[in-house]
């Protein structure tokens, strides 16, 4: 185990741990292939990071791309049809890719910590018992080590562990709110694909004396608010469903997007590592973005709607929205970069924005399921949702949304592309 190279979160055994166990190693339902199998053990090892606050939702996202690109460049060494995303590997053509793309994972996620690391060697030797004894398994199981010991490696100092500095913006004696903000040393983080953490940095939010801002501030205000009487039932059951973070909120899309359509084991590895890859990107550019303007929230706009010099806009001193916010700065909308980072990146491979009827639920919306057919259904569904949950002003899910579908873009053309474009 290489705590340097994971950016080691520790946490004690607990009832998520536990639960961790019952996932990795309880009966397989119908697999699809060893992606998407070990696309859900990953989530079930990296959902307790993202309960622990601070940073730990952006860093659970971290290790999945991890997982995803180590995973990738297995299975692409064995079979060479796209460019690899790090580094291939000399192997055997007769390797298998499932004990590949199973040891990949597993030696990535076995980073995590030394409890995460016995469940998932746990689990690893219970899937690697359906894969038949021999070359084939050996040299696919060293390969998939190897590949993951690169990509750790590649991380290792990528800037996830640094220390938090944000300064609260106040004056000598004046208290403000005292929570740590959320990953405020993500905007210095090395990409995945980006060349810079601000080559997607977007205009500045909209001026405040503007009749647009009067807009989409009252919008919010009346639509946003947590007891508010104009807000559906159905907008108020969506703004709930998004309250999901990542890497929950995506992978399971995707995971059932590539079992819709049947891809086989080389083609969902590169899908998925391009998802992880330009979520990853996603997160870093809209965090380089919230912190260089450090646009206020809502929460904050509203209850102080008496100052920003629009006579368009009433104070309402106890405005609330549906769930705490997020903390960090406003602008843009992180689910909507992300959610169209995950959309730009299927357009672009699929050849266009229809897909087959996706259903998911939601563990923030108990008994609800969504569906659809498009991407850009998708990715409206969730900006709205972040409007009528109180969080985000229509224009920054505008921006938001449009940054994640260039970013998306940008990742395809950018890495593991079809090996025949290398020549």
């Amino acid at each position: 185990m290489r705590p340097s190279t994971a950016c080691t979160i520790r946490r004690s055994a607990s009832a998520a741990m536990i639960g961790l166990l019952m996932a990795v190693c309880a009966p397989e339902r119908t697999r699809a292939n060893v992606i998407t199998d070990w696309d859900e053990k990953a989530i079930a090892a990296v959902t307790p990071l993202a309960s622990l606050g601070g940073t730990s939702p952006y860093m659970a996202q971290r290790m999945m791309g991890m997982v995803h690109v180590a995973m990738f460049d297995a299975v692409n060494s064995i079979e060479r049809r796209y460019r690899p995303y790090l580094e291939q590997v000399p192997a055997e053509p007769a390797a298998s890719k499932d004990a590949a793309a199973a040891a990949a994972a597993a030696a990535v996620l076995a980073t995590i910590d030394q409890k995460t690391a016995s469940d998932v060697k746990t689990a690893l030797t219970a899937y690697l018992a359906l894969v038949p004894d021999g070359p084939a398994k050996s040299n696919g199981i060293k390969l998939g080590e190897a590949i993951a010991t690169r990509v750790l490696e590649a991380r290792a100092n990528d800037g996830c562990d640094a220390a938090d500095d944000y300064r609260p913006r106040t004056t000598p004696g004046v208290y403000v709110p005292t929570a740590i903000t959320l990953s405020s040393m993500w905007p210095n983080l090395k990409p995945f694909a980006m060349t810079s953490p601000s080559q997607f940095r977007p205009r500045p939010p909209i001026p405040l004396d503007s009749k647009e801002w009067a807009t989409d501030y009252n919008e919010i205000k009346d639509y946003g608010r947590q007891n508010s009487d104009t807000r559906t039932a159905q907008q108020t059951e969506t703004a709930r469903f998004w309250l999901v973070g990542p890497p929950v909120a995506y992978h399971p899309f995707v995971r059932k997007l590539v079992i819709a359509r049947q891809m086989d084991t080389v083609d969902s590895a590169r899908l998925f590592a391009l998802v992880s890859v330009a979520l990853n990107d996603a997160i870093i550019s809209v965090l380089d973005a919230k912190y260089h303007y450090n646009f206020w929230r809502p929460i904050t706009a509203i209850r102080n709607g008496d100052t920003d010099g629009n006579p368009a806009t009433d104070r309402d001193a106890t405005w609330q929205p549906i769930a705490p916010t997020p903390m960090h700065p406003e602008y843009p909308c992180a689910h909507c970069i992300q959610s169209g980072s995950v959309a730009g990146v299927i357009k672009a491979v699929l050849g266009g924005g229809d897909i087959p009827e996706i259903a998911l639920t939601s563990p923030t919306a108990p008994g609800v399921t969504h569906r659809w057919t498009t991407m850009a259904v998708f990715t409206e569904e969730v900006a709205t949702s972040r409007i009528w949950a109180g969080f985000h002003y229509r224009f920054s899910t505008r921006i938001g949304t449009e940054m994640g579908l260039e970013i998306g873009e940008y990742v395809v053309k950018s890495v593991m592309q079809p090996a025949a474009l290398s020549r």
